[in-house]
C-alpha cells in the first residue's frame, strides 16, 4: 500500500511540475534591409512567437528596447498582444535622431500576467542622421560661400590696383 502513494505521489508531482513548464519560444530578426538604419528613422524587424502549449488566446506582453553597445537604453516601447499557439510579425521602433552611429541591439521581452518571461535580442548597425546630413550640407556650403567671397575680394582689390 505504501508503494501505490509513493507512485501516485511521485506522479502528481511530475505532473505538476510539467504543467508549469512553459514551451514558449522567440526569436528575432532583422531583415537584410534594415540591419542599416537611418537615426531618426523607423527600424523594422521580425518577431516569430511559438507557443505550442497554449490551448486558447493568450495576452502576451511585448517590450521593446533599443540599447547601445554600451547597455544604455535610448528607445523603448510596450505593446500588448494576443496569441494562440504562434504568431508571427513585422514590428517597428523609431531610432531616435540622438542616436550615435555604430552597433545597437534590439533587446525583447515577452511576458505574461503571470510567472512566463522570455528575452531574446538581436543587433543591427545605426549610420549618420539627418542631422549629420545638415551639417555636412551646411559646412559644404559655407566653404563655398567663404571661397566665393574670397575670390570676389580678390578682384576687387585687383581692379583696385589698376585703377
Amino acid at each position: 500500500m505504501g508503494r501505490i502513494i509513493k507512485t501516485i505521489l511521485v506522479v502528481s508531482f511530475l505532473f505538476g511540475v510539467a504543467s508549469s513548464a512553459h514551451a514558449l519560444s522567440i526569436q528575432v530578426h532583422v531583415p537584410e534591409k534594415y540591419t542599416d538604419v537611418v537615426a531618426g528613422e523607423r527600424f523594422y524587424f521580425e518577431l516569430e512567437i511559438k507557443y505550442p502549449e497554449n490551448p486558447r488566446r493568450k495576452d502576451l506582453r511585448l517590450n521593446y528596447e533599443i540599447l547601445t553597445k554600451d547597455g544604455e537604453i535610448i528607445a523603448q516601447a510596450k505593446f500588448l498582444k494576443a496569441i494562440e499557439t504562434q504568431a508571427s510579425f513585422m514590428d517597428y521602433i523609431v531610432i531616435p535622431e540622438i542616436a550615435k552611429g555604430g552597433l545597437h541591439i534590439i533587446n525583447v521581452k515577452i511576458s505574461d500576467y503571470e510567472d512566463l518571461m522570455e528575452e531574446v535580442s538581436a543587433s543591427f548597425q545605426v549610420v549618420g542622421g539627418k542631422s549629420a546630413q545638415l551639417k555636412l550640407y551646411f559646412f559644404v556650403l559655407l566653404g563655398v560661400v567663404l571661397f566665393v567671397a574670397g575670390l570676389v575680394i580678390t578682384n576687387l582689390m585687383l581692379l583696385k590696383r589698376r585703377t
